[in-house]
């Protein structure tokens, strides 16, 4: 079996260490958590490992497996070790899988190259990873199909068909509602107990307790303390760590607006489904001016599918959609569940928050102090989509939403990327800037606790065909 040691790891441009120095030792049959806040450089320690990090950083210090220094065994030596010895689930599904390929294949194709398993032995243990996670019928569909859950549940079983003694999981259960987070959970801690060993990156709190083992928390890239994480998650020591559990969904405090006003967007009996087949079945709804509501429901029930419907990008299959008189179309506006399918990979943050700047005569200052509000630094704009964290990126969807003043915001998992001071933050500016610009705000959620504190009103979606939804 596989001892992972990383000694003074850390993670930099020429210019600036980004995050370290870091030091670990996990064992065979052990487990460790790395947590702290959205961009502190979690997911890089783990691109460090594989030897997979962006162009432009390097990492140093001593990373070993097994005894062997990794660190020194070049990309093709490392590139070795992928799914055979070490696996990654990266934070964004969509990154791990090919658009243009069925998803199931792409589980068995890891079982056969990777694992060197027959045809047969192949498609069978496909079958059983697919009907485990309960996504035997989304395996014949293309990723971009299926829910940010499902396309994260695919990601999961492709990761770990090829058997790799020691897994990365970075965000496992990001946009995953209760039952899947369980039975992702178990599946994370089925590697220790078999004798693997898991290295987990999380902002979820509720994950890493039931993880247990050893906890990091990172602050700014720095390490502020580690120990065990049944201590460190109910006593921690330092003030970020305590900060951190005082900001969690069940401490919110989030007063409710008046709701006055004229309806700005009206539902009636909307029926909505992709491909002809309906996911969600006369839903009604009337949004007047600063209005909130929740909407629940399992991965896979069609929330994103509704979400789409009301922001008027996919037609509905019956029923009747109004905005209130005199809005245009961009009076409503997506914040979209995975923001890198939403930013043009090949140009910069820079260039795409300009364009909608210019197209909606923003004056730059107010774009400036969104991104300030949002905790989100000036040096992040001139990087692509694919060079900023998940939480960082949807940060900045946020900005570009929010600089418009919509009458009406879908929010689509809005802070699943985020770590939990980061998320208390985002959610009491999304409900401040929607009070003072009298914006309706419509919020998609698996966690129930977050829907509770968000809104008066809960709406759930039942799963009508939860395997070929999508949201």
């Amino acid at each position: 079996m596989l001892r992972l040691e990383l000694e003074e790891v850390t993670v930099g441009a020429p210019d600036a260490t980004i995050v370290g120095p870091v030091s670990l030792v996990l064992e065979p049959g052990g487990c460790a958590t790395i947590m702290g806040e959205t961009g502190a450089g979690k997911s890089l320690l783990a691109q460090a490992v594989i030897g997979a990090l962006p162009p432009g950083l390097t990492a140093t210090g001593r990373i070993s497996l097994g005894g062997t220094r990794v660190d020194r065994a070049g990309h093709a030596g490392r590139a070795a070790l992928w799914g055979r010895t070490v696996t990654l689930l990266p934070q964004e599904p969509w990154r791990a899988l090919n658009p243009i390929m069925r998803s199931g294949p792409q589980v068995e194709e890891t079982h056969r190259h990777v694992a060197g398993r027959s045809v047969r032995d192949a498609g069978a243990a496909t079958r059983a990873d697919l009907l485990e996670l309960d996504l035997l019928a989304a395996g014949r569909r293309l990723p971009g199909t299926l829910s940010g859950g499902m396309a994260q549940r695919i990601a999961f079983a492709a990761a770990k068909a090829g058997g790799a003694p020691l897994v990365i999981a970075d965000e496992p259960t990001k946009g995953l509602d209760a039952d899947r987070v369980e039975t992702v959970t178990a599946l994370l801690k089925r590697v220790p107990d078999e004798g693997g060993a898991l290295l987990t990156i999380t902002h979820d709190l509720r994950l890493a307790r039931r993880l247990g083992g050893e906890c990091v928390i990172l602050k700014g890239g720095v390490v502020v303390e580690t120990g065990p994480s049944e201590r460190l998650l109910s006593r921690p020591e330092s003030e970020y760590g305590r900060a951190m559990l005082a900001a969690e969904p069940s401490a919110w405090r989030l007063p409710q607006p008046a709701v006055t006003g004229e309806s700005v967007l009206r539902a009636e009996a909307l029926t909505v489904g992709r491909g002809g087949r309906a996911l969600v079945r006369e839903f009604d709804l009337q949004l007047r001016r600063s209005e909130r509501i929740s909407i629940v429901g399992p991965s896979g029930s069609g929330k994103t599918s509704l979400l789409d419907t009301l922001a008027g990008i996919l037609p509905p299959l019956s029923g009747r959609l109004r905005r209130g008189p005199g809005l245009p179309a961009t009076a409503v506006q997506k914040l979209y569940q995975d923001p890198p399918a939403a930013f043009p990979n090949r140009v910069t943050l820079l260039a795409s928050l300009r364009d909608v700047s210019r197209r909606h005569d923003v004056p730059w200052e107010r774009v400036e102090e969104l991104l300030a509000a949002l905790g989100v630094g000036p040096g992040l704009l001139h990087r692509r989509p694919t060079e900023v964290s998940g939480g960082e990126l949807q940060r900045i969807a946020l900005a570009r939403v929010l600089m418009i003043r919509p009458a009406v915001l879908l929010a689509d998992e809005p802070t699943s990327r985020m770590d939990p001071i980061t998320q208390a933050s985002v959610i009491r500016l999304i409900a401040r800037a929607a009070t003072e610009h009298g914006s309706a705000v419509v919020l998609v959620t698996h966690d129930r606790e977050i829907a509770k504190r968000w809104a008066p009103e809960i709406r759930t979606v039942p799963a009508l065909h939860a395997h070929d939804a999508r949201g």
